[in-house]
């Protein structure tokens, strides 16, 4: 079966008819010889007006309908006959080919998604107290907002990943932000603390359906060689809103209440959501391809018409077992998933941890205000964007090992090396600087140290599994994040206590004790990274694709980003 599009088919070679009453019958052999373009309507004449391209490509079938230049591929599935369509390389409803403009803009969208979903997280916390008052419950009932928020977040993506894979991005986007939305009606009006629980566990059901998206959906506009920035900066927007929401909540809670917290949050996020609704646009290209399938299926009446995820999407039983079953086993049994997954699950659990941590320290003991005691989370916001920042020299770095020819997936984790040693001595620093006679400088340093550790841990487990792992890497991610939302739900449940009883010094200086041996992971996997993914079954041999520079060479290359 010939690969290259721009060669011509042989005489003898039929040419792709639809099945309808004018076309002639085919022998199974002739049909799979088949190779061309289907075009149709408006596109006919714009093929014919572009002396270039019509030169280029072989007119295969013309319809009278409109239908976009499209390779068209015959070939043999579950032993029947199927026509396999394909965009052509610079076709421009494939999101690998958008301006670069649009696909700043949708990156955007999501970023900002992202970073109201981060606010509505944790700006919950800075009401508890008010709430439990209100609502005459106690605190640590109040404090099971954020577990089911979290927790929801943990468990959903491993059911619902499949069915966002098969329904395509924007709809699950569109919905579920907009139902985001709907919940801080319930929040902002809820009677009992029943209502409040309830409204938290449909707002991380609805809040995780983005996020979990997010990732994907630039693997469906961005080739891997452009792949860092965005992903870098989904990275920062999701720390940022989480760290940065008690800087406003607790003002809010302190002047007009804690109902207004949700209140200005849904406000806030009306504008959003309009334009995720107006703008955001279907950015998985084998969605795209199955409606012109579609279209071809109806006009012609000719049902082998099919896109390539028709024909190689798995089961929704196996995409169940991969981001459920198979995402469990590869955190138990996997070395490189177990260890990232246990160094990212800490960061998370003491970013939750410190919303407790942090009143402890500048309300109770250094006597600030309930507002006021929330502007040392600007000290983290600042670490946060130190550490985005710095990143970029991570990114320097790849990119010149990758043209060199000698970039591994250890050659991620540069950042991760530096960014370990900025953890524990940020914890050490807030540990030992949090009495209430020295000065709060101290204190809000340790916390920017934080800031920066977290940051690289989540870049670097990211970058790092993916390249390990390749199409391996969904399942591995599924898993760490299943791990790191659970003990980001189980930690505010017992932090205050845990600094009141053993004491805020010690207390402090035990998590900084076990991030620094955490710490030790990404030097080692730097040196022992390659023998240990050789004994691994599931990890990528080599070193993450890279795409060439030339896409209208062979439609190889095209085909890969339709499947990503």
């Amino acid at each position: 079966m010939e690969s290259n599009i721009m060669d011509k088919p042989d005489a003898n070679t039929p040419d792709l008819y639809s099945h309808n009453e004018n076309a002639p019958s085919q022998t199974a052999k002739e049909f799979l010889q088949t190779k061309g373009i289907v075009i149709g309507g408006k596109y006919v004449e714009c093929l014919n007006s572009d002396p270039i391209y019509a030169s280029t490509y072989e007119v295969s079938q013309t319809f009278d309908f409109d239908l976009p230049p499209t390779v068209a591929e015959n070939t043999i599935h579950n032993e029947g006959q199927c026509v396999v369509l394909n965009f052509l390389p610079k076709d421009t409803e494939n999101p690998f080919n958008w301006p670069s403009k649009k696909r700043a803009f949708i990156s955007l969208l999501l970023c900002l998604m992202t970073l109201f979903i981060g606010l509505a997280t944790t700006a919950y916390n800075s009401g508890i107290g008010s709430m439990s008052k209100d609502l005459g419950t106690s605190e640590l009932i109040g404090k099971l907002g954020l577990f089911c928020f979290n927790f929801t977040c943990a468990l959903a993506p491993m059911f619902l990943a499949p069915f966002c894979e098969l329904a395509g991005r924007r709809i699950i986007y569109v919905g579920g932000y907009v139902c985001f939305n709907i919940m801080f009606i319930g929040l902002a009006l809820g009677k009992n603390i029943a209502t409040i629980l309830v409204c938290r566990s449909l707002l991380g059901l609805f809040g995780c359906i983005g996020t979990i998206l997010v990732g994907g959906t630039f693997g469906d506009m961005y080739r891997p060689d452009d792949r860092a920035i965005p992903m870098a900066s989904f990275s920062f927007v999701a720390i940022l809103g989480t760290v940065g929401a008690p800087i406003y909540a607790g003002f809010i809670d302190q002047t007009i209440g804690w109902r207004w917290i949700e209140g200005v949050q849904g406000l806030a996020s009306i504008p959003l959501a309009i334009l995720i609704i107006l703008f955001l646009r279907e950015t998985r290209g084998g969605v795209k391809l199955s409606k012109r399938a579609k279209i071809l299926r109806q006009q012609t009446g000719d049902d082998r018409f099919v896109a390539p995820s028709d024909v190689e999407a798995p089961s929704v039983k196996t995409m169940l077992h991969n981001s459920s079953v198979k995402a469990i086993k590869m955190l138990v049994l996997e070395p490189v998933v177990l260890a990232f997954g246990l160094w990212i699950s800490f960061a998370w659990f003491l970013t939750f941890l410190f919303l407790s941590v942090i009143p402890i320290t500048f309300h109770e003991k250094k006597g600030w205000s309930e507002g006021v005691s929330g502007l040392p989370y600007i000290s983290l916001c600042i670490g946060t964007t130190l550490g985005f920042a710095l990143n970029f020299l991570q990114i320097r770095r790849y990119n010149q090992l990758r043209a060199a020819g000698s970039a591994q997936p250890e050659s991620r984790l540069y950042g991760a090396m530096f960014g370990a040693v900025w953890l524990p001595v940020g914890l050490f620093v807030y540990s030992f600087t949090q009495y209430a006679f020295l000065h709060w400088i101290g204190p809000v340093i340790g916390l920017a140290l934080i800031a920066i550790g977290i940051f690289f841990i989540f870049e670097s487990c990211y970058s790092f599994t993916s390249d390990c792992y390749g199409e391996n890497s969904s399942s591995a991610m599924a898993g760490q994040g299943f791990m790191r939302n659970t003990l980001g739900a189980v930690s505010p449940l017992f932090a205050s206590q845990f600094f009141h009883n053993v004491g805020s010094q010690y207390a402090g200086l035990i998590l900084a004790v076990v991030a620094t041996g955490l710490a030790m992971i990404p030097y080692v996997l730097f040196v022992y990274g390659p023998a240990i993914r050789a004994r691994s079954a599931l990890a990528a041999a080599t070193v993450a694709p890279q795409c060439s520079n030339n896409h209208e060479s062979s439609l190889v290359d095209d085909e890969e980003h339709t499947k990503a």
